[in-house]
Order: structure tokens, then sequence, then C-alpha cells
């Protein structure tokens, strides 16, 4: 199970938990939100997030890349594994 807590004013999002497909879904919309209202970088912290599956990452490599061609970025802090 995944949780995120979301800092409006300054685009950041701190997750807690398991990083799977679900939660990086999750994540994915909260991030793209933030772009939407106007914040072209938006700072993920995985420093809480205990275990990742492959598919979760992939999901947060593809964000990162739909950033990047938006104009935006998606800096993803302590990712499990350094990945």
């Amino acid at each position: 199970m995944l949780s995120e807590v979301v800092d409006v004013g300054t685009g950041h999002i701190r997750a807690r938990g398991h990083l799977t497909r679900q939660g990086a879904d999750l994540l994915s919309g909260t991030a793209d939100s933030l772009r939407v209202s106007g914040h072209t970088s938006v700072v993920l912290d995985l420093q809480d997030v205990r275990a990742a599956d492959d598919a979760g990452l992939d999901i947060l490599r593809n964000l990162r890349r739909r950033f990047a061609a938006a104009g935006g970025e998606l800096r993803i802090r302590h990712a499990p594994g350094g990945r």
C-alpha cells in the first residue's frame, strides 16, 4: 500500500509504503495535476518508500519523460535501489 502527502504550494509529493503499478499511477496523477496547475518542476520524494517493483518504477520513469517533453521537470529523490 502506498500513501502520499502533497504540498500544493511547493509542488512536493512525499510517498510512503510499497510502490507498485497502482501506487505509481496514484503518484503520476498527482504529479500531472500539479503540472497542470502551474508547477513546471515537481519533486517526488521516495525516502519513505520501503520497496518498489519494476512496474511502478517504469511508470515513474515514463512520467519523468512526459514532464520533460512538456518542458517541465520531475525530480525523483531517494528512488529505491538508486534507480
